[in-house]
This record gives structure tokens, sequence and C-alpha cells, in this order.
């Protein structure tokens, strides 16, 4: 089956067409520029772009960075906040034509990763964290994928979301070494083990591609691996949400 999979970030829509037996892409992986400022309406139009670059007329799924539930988005943390209490199904499929299947960003890399990628066999419990503008997260168990929000878990003294500290994106806006983004990412992980108590950690997002420049300052309990997708995840998986819920 063919599935249209589209990944909105905090700083770009990437999509594809991608053989939901296979996991594979079918075509280029197309990327579109995004901000924060963008609101739904401006990113419904992105969305409709990617849709008509592939000539694309089936369904299509697409992970969205916050929380999701059924269709509606609650959170929009790196998006503008007129995303709250938006229908995505509504506004992307007004917008395109298609059928949507909406599903959060990072579970969306967590299915792609259990069926095809670094968790695939893996019947454990595995924590996917994606990091990028901020930081997407899910559990597995037994291959069954949960959304959490463990970007947003309160970090440091003020209290603020953790992915202000770890995120990828804070690494490059801060200009810090590999090495001590490392560390920073090493002091997450280690609370995150204590409460979850992973068997695997698989790291994504477009950093996990420079994943031998700062694995070597993570040193977790459980097994440490990079996504095998990169940061086509979140496409492949979200393609694979939308063929599962046709």
């Amino acid at each position: 089956m063919k599935t249209l999979g589209i990944d909105i970030g905090g700083s770009a829509l990437k999509g594809a067409p991608v053989d939901t037996t296979t996991g594979k892409l079918l075509a280029e992986r197309f990327r579109i520029e995004t901000s924060a400022e963008q609101k739904p309406a401006e990113m419904a139009k992105a969305v409709a772009a990617m849709a008509k670059h592939f000539a694309w007329t089936g369904p299509i799924g697409l992970g969205f960075p916050g929380v999701v539930e059924s269709s509606t988005i609650w959170t929009s943390a790196n998006l503008h906040k007129k995303f709250i209490g938006c229908d995505g199904a509504t506004l992307f499929g007004e917008a395109t034509g298609c059928p949507i299947a909406m599903i959060n960003d990072a579970a969306a890399a967590g299915i792609a990763e259990m069926h095809f990628g670094a968790g695939r066999g893996f019947t454990g419990k595995a924590l996917l964290l994606t990091l990028g503008t901020g930081v997407g997260s899910c559990l597995a168990y037994q291959g069954v994928v949960v959304p959490l929000e463990l970007g947003h878990f309160p970090w440091g003294k003020h209290g603020k979301s953790a992915e202000k500290y770890v995120a990828a994106s804070v690494r490059e806006q801060k200009d810090l070494s590999w090495k001590e983004w490392g560390g920073r990412l090493h002091e997450y992980v280690e609370v995150l083990e204590k409460l979850l108590w992973p068997e695997l950690i698989i790291i994504g997002g477009g950093v996990s591609a420079d994943h031998a420049k700062f694995f070597k300052f993570v040193k977790p309990r459980a097994k440490l691996v990079p996504a095998e997708f990169f940061n086509n995840a979140g496409i492949v998986g979200a393609a694979l949400w939308a063929a599962e819920k046709k």
C-alpha cells in the first residue's frame, strides 16, 4: 500500500510517499520551511502544497509536534498557539481534499522504528527520543507505541521544560560543543532511566545522523542506538498510521 507521510516540525514540513509494506520512501523527500509564526490556515496551505507536489489524492498520515487525541491537537509548544483545540483532520483534510490520519510526531517515529528500524523485532521496553527544535518522546512495549511528553518534563531550578536544555536546537543556538551538549543529554537520559527503566533507547531526529559525535558522552544502562530512519522516521511512521486507520 502507498500512503503519503508528512512530518510537521518546528522548522520544516517534510513528506514523501511511503510503501507501507516495506517502510521505504517511494520518492525523494520534499521539504517546506515553516516557522512558529504560521497559523493553522497557513500551515494547511503548506500541507496542501506538499500533497500537490506529489500529485497526491489518497490517504495522508500527518505527524504533529504536540499532544494529539483522535484528531484534536491539545498542545503546540513549538508552533502557533492557535493550533490548540484545532481538529487537524478537518483542517488539513479540507486543504488537501484527502483523508487525514493525525498522530503525535514522536509516536509516528516510534512506529516506524519498531516496525522497520532500530526496534524491529524487539519486544521489551523501548524509549525513543527525537531531538530537534524540541524533544519528542514515546515508549514502546511488546511493539505497542505509547505517546509521551517527556520533552516537557520540568528541569532544573527554574522548572523549565527539559527540551529547553537538551533539544538539538539548543546546542546550535548556544553553540555548545558536542561534549557539553552530550553531557546535558546524559543527565536527562539518566533521570528518564530511573523513571521508566527502558531496555533499549533509540535516538532520532536530524541530529541522530551525527550520533558518533555525542553518543560517547551519553552512558545509559540500557542499550543506546540511533534511529535507522534518522530524520525520515516521522514520515514513515505517519504513513504507517494512516494505512492502519484506513
